[in-house]
């Protein structure tokens, strides 16, 4: 009998997102990515999230009801199965390498 396994949501609570500062040179802004926490994130109004291990996009996924908090998951199904903050990663059993994102939020 084929044991069903059962795919719990991905739930991740820290990426990185996209902030401005002043270039070295003092002419104009440049982007960086920062690690942050989703609820610093989310209090702070940033609007622009990558995973901070494959660089992959998130989708957030905000949470009104008590008791659940707002998380990002992985938007392509392949980054979760090659990032080792996916779900689908430590649920696979062929001893998969890490890799970064093939679609990589720049």
């Amino acid at each position: 009998m084929a044991t069903k396994i059962v795919s719990t949501p991905e739930k991740l609570y820290e990426c990185e997102v996209k902030r401005r500062r002043v270039r070295a040179g003092g002419s104009g802004y440049e982007p960086f990515w920062k690690v942050k926490t989703l609820a610093d994130a989310l209090l702070d109004g940033d609007t622009e999230f990558r995973c901070k291990d494959c660089h992959g996009p998130l989708k957030l996924s905000r949470r009104h009801t008590v008791g659940v908090l707002s998380h990002v998951e992985h938007k392509l199904k392949s980054d979760s199965e090659h990032c080792v903050s996916g779900v689908r990663f430590h649920q696979a059993t062929d001893g998969r390498q890490h890799t970064l994102s093939a679609t990589p939020v720049v």
